[in-house]
């Protein structure tokens, strides 16, 4: 990384540019050296270097005109001041406005290595600082992710604690709360982040493949084991397995992964070697596991061994702070997809949204959103255009006739022509059972333009 740095010396003595320049060199840096300060004010930002070392006292513009320079053509330059005389009073002046440090003349070249060396490795620790920051950042607000200054609050606050331990953890929540996201931002925001993320569902596979899946196989350990091949365990070494649906385990299979957390090493099916394993585990289930250790379906010590920490993730309804940004998230998302022009959801379609309950969390809302862009036929999701489950009854939310008043011409006549159209189809699909075709030809309306409005306003189709 030295040969990436580059270092600007100003000074208005040529045996003082040559001498530092010689020395800057050795040290592998790049050095580009200025008699005038005056030229070298005007180059300062198209340089961008990392380190400026000027003299205080220069016939033009002296090193009090170059730091302020620095300051706002290059930022995050460090500048050294060298000062002649041995003038304390100057360097602690230029101190003040924010120089790095500085040199008095003469100085030993030691000194100068020194001086540089300690700003360099500055500049690094600054930077690597402001990297770690920004992928903790990135951590914690993914496009997955929202809500870390709201309902998730207390959540992303543990995540930030617990960030460099090893220790398991146990997410809890219902279906659809973001389990998997959670524990992809926690190793995300470990000392792992740079090893693998290996999910493993516990419940879409049987006993038998999930074993395979997990510890591997040996070549001939079974009919049509042909090869070797490496498990899932192995595969997480030196990063984080995530168990998702651990409650679902069988009891065989919970006593086959205790003893591998125990042992830290596993066997693959049909060897005989011990392979060590460096994982981190984290699991997540929507089952009671308590309960479930109870009714004897799940073991105790397995139990203890991996819910050294516990997360409970809130149900989206408790999060309602967190829903319009969800909404407006995923309205984003689709509207990008599909290349449509949506901007936004009305008040009175984000009130319903806000009102629901969401049984089905995170993973119901996005479904909701997606439909609604889908449907949409203006800049903004309308209330009619969200399915009735979410409405409540649309005659709940759309004003009567006498409240018209309330709203804009524009939006009262949309108000009408949707209370319309769903009144009218209700109505025409109720008079022929149902029947699509009929339907559209006595109305004389086409069979897509029907389906079309089934689909917007979540209409069943009769009998």
């Amino acid at each position: 990384m030295s040969e990436d740095r580059h270092i600007v010396i100003i000074d208005d003595e040529p045996d003082m540019l040559e001498t530092c320049a010689r020395v800057i060199h050795r040290m592998g840096y790049k050095c580009t050296t200025y008699e005038d300060s005056c030229e070298a004010l005007e180059e300062i930002y198209r340089l961008q270097p990392d380190l400026i070392i000027t003299d205080i006292k220069m016939p033009q513009c002296d090193g009090f005109e170059v730091l302020e320079k620095a300051k706002v053509c290059t930022p995050k330059a460090r500048v050294i001041v060298i000062t002649g005389y041995a003038s304390v009073d100057s360097a602690v002046q230029a101190m003040k406005e924010g120089a790095y440090d500085y040199l008095s003349k003469p100085f030993p070249i030691e000194q100068l290595q020194l001086t540089i060396n300690k700003a360099l490795q500055h500049i690094a620790l600054t930077e690597e600082n402001q990297l770690l920051r920004a992928q903790l950042q990135e951590g914690l607000n993914t496009d997955n992710i929202i809500g870390a200054r709201g309902g998730l609050q207390d959540v992303f606050e543990t995540i930030g604690k617990i960030s460099n331990s090893d220790a398991s953890i146990l997410i809890l929540g219902e279906s659809g709360t973001g389990k998997e996201v959670i524990a992809r931002a926690i190793h995300k925001n470990s000392r792992r982040s740079t090893g693998p993320f290996i999910p493993v569902d516990c419940a879409s596979l049987p006993e038998n493949l999930l074993e395979s899946e997990l510890f591997g196989y040996e070549r001939g350990a079974f009919t049509g084991a042909n090869t070797t091949k490496q498990g899932l365990l192995e595969m997480a070494h030196g990063g984080t397995l995530f168990l998702d649906e651990l409650g679902e385990l069988t009891p065989a299979m919970q006593a086959k992964l205790l003893r591998t957390l125990e042992e830290r090493a596993i066997r693959r099916v049909g060897g005989n070697r011990l392979i060590n394993i460096d994982i981190r585990v984290l699991a997540a289930t929507n089952r009671d596991l308590e309960k479930a250790i109870r009714a004897k379906e799940f073991r105790e010590d397995l139990y203890y061994r991996i819910n050294v920490i516990t997360l409970k993730l809130p149900v989206l309804h408790e999060r309602q702070q967190d829903i319009p940004l969800l909404v407006n998230h995923f309205c984003k998302k689709f509207s990008q997809d599909m290349n449509k022009k949506v901007s936004g959801f009305t008040s009175e379609a984000m009130q319903a949204m806000k009102s629901y309950a969401w049984p089905g969390n995170i993973r119901e809302l996005r479904n909701v959103v997606e439909r609604a862009i889908s449907l949409s036929g203006s800049e903004m999701v309308e209330i009619a255009d969200l399915p009735e489950k979410v409405i409540g009854g649309h005659k709940k939310i759309l004003p009567e006739q006498e409240n018209l008043g309330a709203f804009s011409f524009h939006e009262a006549k949309d108000i009408c022509l949707k209370r319309f159209e769903m009144e009218y189809l209700k109505e025409l699909l109720d008079k022929h059972h149902g029947n699509i075709t009929q339907a559209a030809k006595s109305a004389g309306m086409d069979r897509k333009t029907i389906h079309r409005l089934i689909n917007k306003y979540d209409l069943q189709r009769g009998s």
